[in-house]
């Protein structure tokens, strides 16, 4: 089992190494000077679902670059409650501001999605960064936009309906992950949306009833994009509008 881990894991480093530039949104907007001074430093992992990165508190020493697969930026209160303030998928990296700044985390960073990342050290794009305004800019614009989505996300739990919510949350994963088939538990959902489970389970049912998605034991299938947004609020169009903005050409 170990051989055919090491071998699948060697074939996805050399699909990476063999591309012009890699899927991940943040290394394939670097410029070709950019991208030269960190490609060495970059290796593949695997990033396994519920697979925690970094606990609150703690020094985050590596930077991610999902190129599938989605993180969950959590908060975890006093009695016991988690609640998703933000997802990191192929679109961005896990690290902005540890390397603009103080590399303690303000939150835990856990795999939601399975998937695939290119990572390096921290320190390592620190010093990069340094050496470069243009890299420095980027970063900066990924921070903002991680920054934004936290924002839109706390007033959307704070005023928004459950169902409303739960929408947002799937178009997100979506294309973040730019998969239909997700592996998200009830209690998954209901933190990433800061509501009760019973309350997700009666929601994911009637998006069910709506064919919106078909829904069994953890295993959620998109059917219906469009359905979706139309449920959602206003806040997944905000947020994609603002990524738009800070991270497109």
């Amino acid at each position: 089992m170990r051989g055919r881990a090491f071998l699948r894991r060697r074939r996805r480093e050399a699909d990476l190494e063999t591309m012009v530039r890699p899927s991940n949104g943040f290394l394939s907007a670097l410029s070709a000077d950019d991208y030269e001074s960190i490609r060495a430093h970059l290796r593949t992992v695997d990033l396994p679902h519920d697979a925690v990165l970094v606990e609150t508190g703690e020094t985050l020493k590596r930077a991610y670059f999902p190129h599938r697969g989605v993180i969950s930026l959590v908060v975890k209160l006093a009695k016991g409650e988690h609640v998703q303030v933000a997802m990191i998928g192929r679109d961005s990296l896990l690290g902005t501001l540890s390397t603009m700044g103080d590399a303690c985390a303000l939150n835990t960073a856990v795999v939601l999605v399975p998937g695939v990342a290119s990572v390096m050290d921290l320190d390592r794009l620190r010093m990069a960064a340094e050496q470069s305004s243009t890299l420095r800019t980027l970063l900066t614009r990924h921070g903002l936009a991680v920054y934004a989505q936290v924002q839109q996300t706390a007033g959307c739990n704070a005023a928004h309906p459950v169902e409303a919510r739960l929408s947002r949350c799937l178009l997100h994963t979506h294309d973040l992950s730019g998969d239909y088939r997700l592996l998200l538990t009830q209690e998954a959902m209901a933190q990433m949306i800061g509501a009760r489970r019973n309350s997700v389970s009666l929601v994911a049912n009637t998006l069910q009833q709506a064919n919106f998605i078909h829904y069994s034991r953890g295993h959620i299938q998109i059917l219906n994009l469009e359905g979706l947004r139309q449920t959602a609020c206003e806040c997944y169009a905000t947020v994609k509008a603002q990524y738009d903005r800070l991270l497109g050409p």
